[in-house]
């Protein structure tokens, strides 16, 4: 079939398997081409099949040459709908990793369940013994607990005042002002339930009950803290709640496992252009200026680049030791934090208008980088070919 993107709102709800795969081989192939990292050797990725958790997996496997498990909630193709991107990546990390003589394994479903943790900690026994890294890359807009079997759903609002700020539309290039309503205290604690850090707590509980997590072992999860400009909407509000929990959450796992010689931590990223950065106000607006300001001054890194240098630069340089900000945080946001960086995206920010947005930022850049999520825009893959939507997983468990 003759695949094209199908959109609605900031949701593309079609995949284009060639395309997906040949980000995934650029991807390795940028890191294949930077010294290797003596790193872990067997990394469980949860969320891994997109965005930085690809990444990981991907400089896990091809920059250290360790085995991964990734776990993931992914649909494969049916009928005349596509897979999902995530699948499509999928199958085309393991196929590479595969080649390359790594162990790649996949686990699809919830990760918020107790079924999948288990179903993970068996195939980590039975394959790779135990775990050195556990990557906690989850994004989900709602979450059951395996517990209580109450169903959380996560929001986008800031807290106490209502807020009002320019936002774009990617597709159209409208820019326009956003109004967002304060969050009640249900929604603010119900995204912490979603997007906080009680999971990530509960999959390492269990992978140390289970005897699987090796001694002297590595977690990390993801974050993001931004400038002023998105303060309100992001790390002033709910997501930003959410975000003070997982970090919570990392000191008390660092607490737990520095008995054996382990460690855990909070990797604050870069602003990059993904499926759930588009769904919030404000933010594909700034994510555009930024591109332009760091791309003009050769500071700018997507998701590989940015896990590359997580890995070789913070959690396993050859100092040993992990650098950290007055928080206990790790700073890969750190050039994109420069102050003069910031300087010129808020100057840019204050003339931004639906006539000047494509000459003052690179929201070009920002669309076409959407649409290759999904593996579409993409160099070198003739779109009016027939491709076959039906790709199988290799290891999928």
């Amino acid at each position: 079939m003759i695949i094209q993107p199908k959109t609605r709102g900031f949701i593309c709800t079609t995949a284009h398997p060639e395309g997906c795969a040949e980000q995934v081989h650029r991807q390795i192939k940028y890191v294949a081409s930077k010294p290797a990292i003596a790193g872990p050797r067997n990394v469980l990725v949860i969320g891994a099949s997109t965005g930085y958790g690809l990444a990981s997996r991907i400089v896990s496997s091809f920059a250290a040459g360790a085995n991964t498990i990734g776990v993931y909630f992914d649909k494969a193709a049916e009928g005349a709908r596509t897979a999902s991107a995530g699948w499509y990546n999928s199958a085309a990390f393991e196929k590479a990793a595969a080649e390359a003589g790594r162990k790649s394994y996949s686990i699809v479903g919830d990760a918020f369940s107790d079924e999948i943790k288990a179903q993970t900690i068996d195939l980590i026994r039975s394959e790779l013994g135990s775990i050195d890294l556990v990557v906690y890359s989850v994004a989900s807009p709602r979450r059951t607990h395996p517990k209580t079997g109450e169903t959380f759903s996560s929001v986008i609002k800031p807290i106490g005042e209502t807020y009002t700020n320019k936002t774009v539309n990617f597709h159209s290039g409208d820019v326009t002002e956003a109004t967002i309503e304060p969050a009640t205290e249900e929604e603010i604690s119900q995204t912490i339930a979603v997007m906080g850090g009680e999971d990530w707590q509960m999959w390492i509980d269990q992978l140390e009950e289970a005897g699987v997590l090796a001694d002297g072992a590595t977690t990390v999860a993801y974050s993001y803290i931004g400038p002023e400009i998105t303060h309100a909407v992001y790390r002033e509000g709910t997501i930003g709640y959410a975000k003070n929990d997982l970090e919570a959450t990392a000191k008390r796992l660092s607490e737990q496992l520095s008995t054996k010689g382990g460690r855990a931590y909070v990797s604050v990223n870069k602003a990059l252009v993904t499926q759930s950065s588009s769904a919030i106000p404000v933010v594909p607006l700034y994510i555009s200026a930024l591109y332009k300001v760091m791309k003009e001054k050769g500071t700018h890194e997507g998701c590989i680049e940015q896990m590359y240098r997580l890995f070789s630069d913070r959690l396993y340089n050859a100092s040993g030791e992990t650098l950290v900000d007055d928080r206990g945080l790790i700073r890969v946001d750190d050039w994109e934090m420069r102050p003069e960086i910031q300087a010129e995206v808020a100057k840019l920010w204050s003339e931004l208008t639906t006539e000047n947005v494509y000459e003052l930022s690179d929201l070009a850049g920002y669309r076409k980088e959407f649409f290759q999520l999904f593996g579409f825009e993409t160099d070198g893959i003739d779109y009016e070919a027939d491709a076959n939507p039906d790709v199988a997983i290799p290891n999928l468990r």
